[in-house]
């Protein structure tokens, strides 16, 4: 299917196709993509144009910035020939690309995120999971297999009260919630920060892409190999895409958990719960000392962990309706 014009434009100025050379432009960052818009708004003209004027240079009469330079634009726009080769591959793969001015982009992340809101996604599977109602579950890589066996629980909690299961899809704990969430009949969304083509093509995530239950999607080229700041970049996604997040695990100062449970606690993008363990130098109760909220790993109800709550001492809630077992209470039907 031929992108729009917008997406071209948006894919020519901010994406990255191969292993960028030392003399190769670098594309825009969300914010670098943003000024721009808004700049060619103010002209009454549109990012869509860019590609489609016979002369863009008149465009982009009068553009001024000490970053994302003319000649840089420039350059950045006769990409055109390796965007098409690019195409064909995601098209083979099933992979499919949104911008911002998409029906189907998150209105959570331009809520949330502004100008820093990627500037397109890419992503394969149902995109109607893009804007569902969903909570977040992350933790690090390496847990015990009690702490898997919560998160799969949680995963499966989720999916029965009627939300979506968010995570990075890494291996360890967010892999245990999402399969939880689909054992349970449930949905997933998997936010990747690489490999988004190797994995939706995968033996393991296909059935589930294909039924319609699970959405992988990345603001990144889909055949990236792994970058840690991409890793620590998409964090901001997986909780704006949420109502709440939950914290199963985290390694007190280090790592993507910490630096995405840290950087909501700094934004206030949604409530973050951290599971309860008795270890008090774990970076669990850490994150409790920063303001997280505390879920008892025994006692967990879904639908409370997203609404407004009072608390009486840091890190507790007073709220009596908010603890019932994990695998009790009412269940909802599957969104």
């Amino acid at each position: 299917m031929p992108l729009k014009p917008h997406t071209q434009a948006a894919l020519l100025l901010t994406a990255c196709f191969t292993r960028r050379g030392p003399d190769d432009a670098r594309p825009l960052s969300p914010a670098e993509w943003s000024r721009l818009t808004s700049w060619l708004q103010t002209t009454g003209r549109t990012a869509a144009e860019l590609v489609e004027h016979p002369d863009p240079d008149n465009l982009l009469h009068g553009w001024s910035d000490t970053a994302a330079t003319y000649d840089r634009l420039r350059s950045l726009l006769d990409r055109g020939a390796t965007l098409a080769l690019a195409q064909e591959r995601w098209e083979r793969a099933g992979l499919w690309v949104i911008d911002q001015d998409d029906a189907d982009y998150p209105a959570r992340l331009k809520a949330r995120l502004h100008k820093d809101a990627p500037p397109v996604l890419f992503g394969c599977g149902n995109r109607r999971l893009l804007n569902a109602r969903s909570i977040a579950v992350v933790g690090s890589r390496n847990a015990d297999e009690n702490v898997l066996a919560f998160a799969g629980q949680l995963g499966r909690a989720i999916a029965r009260d009627g939300f979506a299961l968010v995570s990075g899809g890494a291996r360890g704990i967010d892999q245990a919630a999402m399969l939880g969430a689909l054992d349970a009949e449930g949905t997933a969304l998997g936010i990747l920060a690489d490999s988004l083509l190797k994995s939706a093509t995968s033996p393991t995530c296909r059935p589930a892409i294909m039924a319609g239950d699970l959405l992988l999607i990345s603001p990144f080229n889909p055949e990236v190999h792994f970058d840690t700041g991409n890793a620590m970049a998409r964090n901001k996604i997986i909780y704006c895409l949420s109502e709440a997040a939950v914290v199963v695990a985290a390694d007190k100062g280090k790592g993507g958990t910490w630096h995405g449970a840290t950087e909501n606690l700094r934004h206030g993008w949604v409530p973050l719960w951290v599971r309860s363990t008795p270890d008090a130098d774990s970076g669990n109760a850490a994150l409790l000392k920063r303001g997280a909220m505390e879920l008892d790993a025994s006692n967990v109800r879904i639908e409370p962990l997203t609404r407004p709550l009072t608390h009486t001492t840091a890190g507790r809630t007073n709220d009596p309706n908010l603890f019932s077992h994990l695998d009790g209470g009412n269940t909802h039907p599957r969104a």
